[in-house]
């Protein structure tokens, strides 16, 4: 049985990637994890193909025990794996307290970590690993430098795995998005604002999700949606991060 194990599936891309997928017929189940029971049974009655619901708290152990404990007792292939679970915090490192960059860290890195690992025993020839990053990985990004920082270690850690599971045919995309219309954006100005240029940018889930999709299905490592943020990531190749740095003085 192929299934398909997403993580933030409650709410913004997360839940996109789970209709996409369950839409499209490639799975046979969708294994959902999230905090919100509630948003997960919504979700569950939408779809139209089996789910299997995870209620927890990726910052904390139990959610991966549990998880793996349910793939070593089930026949079944982890055709996708989408990392979706994360969140930011704006505003100058010294002002946002020391707990919530932890968490930024906890959720962002050692969670999508851990489900790598957890799954990757699980999937063949064909599967695909679909992490959500961010354009904020392709540069230090100050008034963000945490979130910026952990979103950099998951474009780099997907980079490398691509290349160390490539031999067994299996496919790792890093998603790379500029801001996206979900509720990210409400929680992370709970400690500051976004410039207002960058709200100029916002696109919507369901497009960046469809792009990531095919993306992933060309085999492609990076899926950047739309000509600004392809942009930034030409200039972050070309142009020393010190003289970008001073965009923001």
């Amino acid at each position: 049985m192929n299934i398909a194990i997403i993580s933030g599936a409650s709410s913004g891309m997360g839940r996109d990637f789970a209709r996409l997928l369950a839409e499209k017929k490639e799975i046979d189940e969708c294994w959902l994890i999230a905090r919100r029971e509630n948003r997960l049974k919504e979700l569950q009655k939408e779809l139209k193909v089996a789910c299997r619901i995870f209620v927890g708290d990726l910052k904390e152990k139990h959610i991966f025990d549990v998880l793996q404990s349910n793939l070593k007792r089930s026949n079944v292939t982890v055709k996708w794996l989408i990392s979706s679970a994360g969140f930011g915090k704006v505003g100058r490192f010294e002002d946002i307290p020391l707990e919530e960059s932890e968490d930024m860290i906890h959720l962002n890195v050692l969670a999508l970590t851990r489900l790598a690992s957890i799954c990757l025993p699980f999937m063949k020839e064909g599967s695909r690993i679909v992490h959500l990053s961010s354009s904020a990985a392709f540069l230090p990004q100050p008034n963000f430098a945490v979130y910026a920082a952990t979103k950099s270690y998951v474009l780099s850690f997907s980079r490398a795995l691509r290349k160390e599971v490539s031999t067994k045919k299996i496919c790792v995309t890093s998603v790379c998005p500029g801001p996206v219309r979900t509720e990210f954006f409400d929680i992370a100005e709970q400690t500051g604002h976004f410039a207002d240029y960058k709200k100029a940018f916002y696109v919507h889930s369901k497009d960046v999700v469809y792009k990531a999709y095919l993306d992933a299905k060309k085999n492609k490592a990076v899926s950047v949606y739309g000509l600004p943020m392809k942009f930034v990531h030409l200039a972050s190749k070309v142009l020393p991060t010190s003289s970008i740095l001073k965009f923001y003085e």
